[in-house]
């Protein structure tokens, strides 16, 4: 009963404010367990003028992916990735989750101006409204996915090889004995955070661009690569 899950669960229906509503945000939220959880993250961060696409890991009971369709069906504004993966941590599934987001979202009726991703274990402290203050202060029109040339500690996770293994019970990464190809287009490698907050027209790039496509080609047997491909793209020159 959506009527009941909007009224018991006190999802907000309209803007807030009339910034807020002419300056909507764009959620990838990538689940896989603890729907209670989901459901308190959502309610924190929806709004009706923004957009929210939700990756949950194929892995997951079936039980709990209906338990999310139900909850996403009650909203227009929300929906399930089209194309969803085995996700493994630390593993290049985690990052083609994202991208699998984003494909959807670049094509979204609603316009909207940065998309931010989250896992299913955060929860907001800022509100709306602060998000976008924040982002407007100093950030406006710029990526904020902050990192550092790559350091020698973090080297072996691109010089070489590693491979999924993927089961319902256990799945992880682990290296092989192939050594790596030197990055294309000379990129200088650099390392960061896997989560950010990115321009559309970031994304648009990264999906389109060729660099970028063979970054993310060449980062497909990398350790993390979430925490290598959004900040390298974004020290690109121009």
């Amino acid at each position: 009963n959506c009527s009941m899950v909007l009224k018991t669960l006190h999802f907000i229906t309209r803007p807030l404010s009339a910034e807020e509503g002419n300056f909507s945000l764009a959620y990838i939220i990538t689940i896989h367990k603890e729907l209670e959880m989901f459901v308190k993250l959502l309610r924190a961060i929806y709004m009706p003028q923004n957009i929210y696409c939700i990756h949950v890991d194929e892995k997951s009971p079936k039980d709990y992916k209906a338990a999310v369709q139900t909850i996403v069906n009650c909203f227009e504004n929300i929906f399930i990735s089209s194309k969803r993966e085995n996700v493994v941590y630390a593993g290049f599934s985690r990052l083609q989750a994202d991208i699998n987001c984003m494909r959807d979202l670049v094509h979204s009726k609603i316009r909207w101006n940065y998309v931010i991703n989250l896992c299913g274990q955060d929860y907001p402290i800022k509100t709306n409204k602060d998000i976008i203050h924040y982002i407007k202060s100093k950030w406006n029109g710029k990526n904020m996915t902050p990192g550092v040339v790559q350091p020698l500690h973090m080297k072996h996770r691109t010089q070489v090889s590693y491979r999924e293994y993927v089961h319902s019970g256990m799945s992880y990464v682990y290296p092989t004995k192939n050594i790596k190809a030197k990055p294309p287009h000379n990129l200088t490698i650099y390392f960061g955070s896997a989560y950010y907050i990115l321009t559309k027209e970031f994304v648009e790039f990264t999906l389109t661009d060729a660099r970028a496509k063979d970054l993310l080609e060449w980062s497909r047997d990398t350790y993390s690569p979430d925490e290598h491909y959004w900040v390298t793209l974004n020290r690109l020159n121009g």
